[in-house]
């Protein structure tokens, strides 16, 4: 399977599928998102803003996402791994409030002052650069469907295929690129990807 020289061929190559959508609002997860979504807001001549979504990690192993929680909306979490952990969310409340504390603060790095924009009766574009698991996409959707759009999309350049119809119910479409069979993470699935920084995110989202 073809794989993509970077995220912003793979956003380039997105585009093409979301031409439809009329006047949408295009919200990035940042990092990587931001890179993906930057060529699809041009293609579109529509503004780009960012979604910041942060893992909620198992305490004794943090990299083990057990949950996830986006600007605007509630934790979400991954209630069966929880059980299979013996714990709840109340467990993990002190790793949600120091997750909720992070995610202000890249807030403030990415947009300052300014708000989100506003949603209701609008078209939703939610992009990332790839579903592993996809705790954080969906808690992006849940705090996006919250604001009250007309219609949200979330487009993606490659995922699991399990996850990707998991999040079907999340969105109104799911636009993905590639589903392998053999998928193992994200950045398999490019040829470049590279890790982004803040200074990354800020320069793309002013080059848009």
């Amino acid at each position: 399977m073809e794989l993509f020289a970077d995220r912003a061929e793979a956003g380039r190559r997105l585009a093409e599928r979301l031409l439809d959508v009329h006047d949408p609002v295009v919200l990035a997860l940042p990092r990587g998102g931001v890179a993906v979504a930057a060529p699809i807001a041009r293609r579109l001549g529509v503004p780009l803003d960012v979604l910041v979504t942060r893992k909620i990690g198992y305490p004794r192993q943090p990299e083990l996402g057990v949950g996830a929680v986006a600007e605007g909306g509630e934790p979400v979490f991954d209630r069966t791994l929880l059980r299979r952990l013996g714990m709840t969310p109340e467990s993990v409340a002190d790793v949600v409030e120091q997750e909720r504390r992070e995610l202000a603060r890249r807030v403030r790095v990415y947009r300052g002052d300014r708000p989100l924009p506003a949603l209701a009766g609008r078209e939703v574009i939610v992009v990332d650069d790839g579903l592993a698991t996809g705790g954080t996409a969906r808690a992006a959707l849940r705090a996006v469907a919250a604001a009250g759009p007309v219609r949200v999309t979330l487009a993606v350049p490659v995922g699991a295929l399990g996850t990707v119809e998991s999040l079907r119910h999340e969105a109104d479409e799911v636009v993905v690129l590639l589903t392998p069979v053999d998928f193992r993470a994200v950045g398999q699935w490019y040829v470049h990807f590279e890790q982004l920084s803040d200074a990354d995110v800020l320069d793309l989202l002013g080059q848009v």
